[in-house]
């Protein structure tokens, strides 16, 4: 079955890992990678798949309601995942305005134009999806069982259970309270929270999923684990 799949930020990082993946994976699917091409992005990221014949490069902002509801008429669109944002906590902290324009009202443009489409379709939502790629950094940062900086007296035989004590034994679960503490972590919150939204309001089908500490191949060299490999 021919289907039209919009991949915001699909010029980045994951993102053209993502492209790559479904433009190999899925023949039968027209691939459309939308990216606004900031510092980030680089198209060079996805020269072999650039002449495929499912693949499509559309250069907007997300921000741009008018020119992605285009979009969704002309292509069809079926289904959108959502990578397009600004993504590095100390920039977010300098310019916390362009955070929130790109992560806030970004994603909350791509679910309007994707309601007002997939509505006026006579299956409305059958068949269509909304998945909305988040960050682990809308939780916070785990409790340490010890708080208050103890560390107990390990021995070569400490077991498991002696270092959890110390370094903690926690997990993020989908349950676990929101609590942001930059800039980047409060905008993508707060994108989170239009995803839901939109499932709770509309009946939109949508997914949101955390990602943690990403890294490999095409990272921005400003991230954790590409800067200290530099």
């Amino acid at each position: 079955m021919e289907r039209s799949i919009v991949i915001t930020g699909g010029a980045g990082f994951i993102g053209s890992h993502v492209v790559r993946l479904f433009v190999n994976k899925y023949p039968e699917y027209n691939i459309i990678n939308l990216d606004k091409l900031t510092y980030a992005g680089n198209l060079a990221n996805l020269k072999d798949v650039e002449g495929k014949p499912n693949y499509k490069f559309v250069k907007m902002d997300i921000c741009d309601f008018d020119a992605f509801y285009k979009l969704m008429q002309d292509e069809k669109v079926d289904g959108i995942i959502h990578l397009a944002a600004e993504s590095h906590v100390d920039r977010s902290i300098k310019d916390p305005f362009t955070f929130a324009r790109t992560n806030v009202m970004g994603t909350l443009s791509l679910l309007q134009a994707a309601k007002l489409y997939w509505e006026s379709l006579p299956e409305k939502y059958e068949g269509k999806r909304f998945y909305h790629i988040s960050t682990d950094e809308v939780y916070g940062a785990l409790k340490m069982n010890h708080p208050e900086g103890i560390t107990p007296p390990f021995t070569t035989t400490a077991s498991s259970s002696e270092h959890h004590l110390a370094y903690g034994d926690d997990f993020f679960y989908e349950t676990t309270k929101y609590t942001p503490h930059s800039p980047y972590s409060a905008s993508k919150a707060g994108s989170d929270h239009f995803v839901r939204a939109f499932h709770d309001t509309y009946g939109m089908p949508t997914i949101v999923t955390n990602c943690s500490n990403n890294y490999g191949p095409y990272q921005f060299p400003e991230k954790l684990i590409p800067l200290f490999i530099n």
